[in-house]
């Protein structure tokens, strides 16, 4: 099983411009999550597909391997479809150009889905993990996911999700933006017609569920910061142990 790992990096992110090109304990943003996607040593090759030449020219001094995508796209996995439609894989796994503190173990994990699947049952599993703060539960900029019995999602939402009707005892799961993509599900994900619950939401996750198809999640204790907007990114310096610049 070939995995490779596409990071979609956007320039022109509407919460938070040039967000990857920020500072992060000496390095920008997007070379620290291409740097630990690297490190994990779990991919064939990892590409950063972005459509800015200063985020092209970085990676690329760094002896990395940059893609310039072509044309506007609704969200990262429309950008990666298009830019692996030539590469030969079995596995592709989006990271997200804001996740720096992406870890190894949770990779490994996300692509145990696969290995175990001899029938080809899962063509798309992703990341999430428990929380509890309230203040994070209620946040929009985390997106919640709840799941059946098989932990298989039933809905992602920036809204506190399950309600407690009945008052405390409600598990909430946070949605790490990591996708892991049969190479043929991928290449169908853009000619899926983007429905009006992903319009709402703004979350890529809803249109494969729209269309009646199983994300299965896995459960991951790792939290990390996903950077979206600059607080994000304020915590980001301070767990990585730099200074504000």
């Amino acid at each position: 099983m070939k995995a490779i790992a596409m990071i979609p990096a956007r320039y022109a992110a509407s919460r938070f411009p040039a967000k990857l090109l920020q500072d992060l304990g000496g390095k920008p943003v997007i070379q620290r999550t291409y740097e630990a996607t690297i490190a994990s040593g779990l991919f064939s090759e990892v590409y950063v597909v972005t459509d800015h030449q200063a985020i092209f020219d970085l990676i690329q001094k760094m002896g990395g391997t940059p893609m310039m995508s072509q044309g506007e796209f609704e969200c990262g996995s429309d950008r990666i479809a298009a830019a692996a439609a030539g590469i030969r894989a079995d596995i592709i796994v989006n990271v997200q150009g804001d996740e720096p503190f992406i870890d190894t173990e949770s990779l490994r994990n996300l692509l145990a889905v696969f290995t175990a699947d001899a029938q080809k049952k899962i063509s798309l599993a992703s990341l999430m993990y428990p929380i509890s703060e309230q203040e994070e539960i209620d946040n929009p900029n985390a997106v919640k996911v709840i799941v059946n019995l098989k932990d298989q999602a039933l809905y992602f939402s920036r809204a506190a999700i399950p309600f407690p009707r009945e008052g405390s005892g409600v598990q909430y799961f946070r949605h790490k933006g990591v996708y892991a993509f049969r190479k043929e599900a991928l290449e169908a994900f853009p000619k899926m017609v983007m429905g009006p619950l992903e319009k709402a939401e703004k979350i890529e996750a809803i249109r494969y569920l729209e269309h009646g198809h199983a994300i299965q999640m896995v459960r991951t204790t790792h939290v990390g910061i996903g950077i979206d907007v600059p607080e994000d990114l304020e915590k980001a310096r301070r767990e990585w142990g730099g200074s504000s610049v």
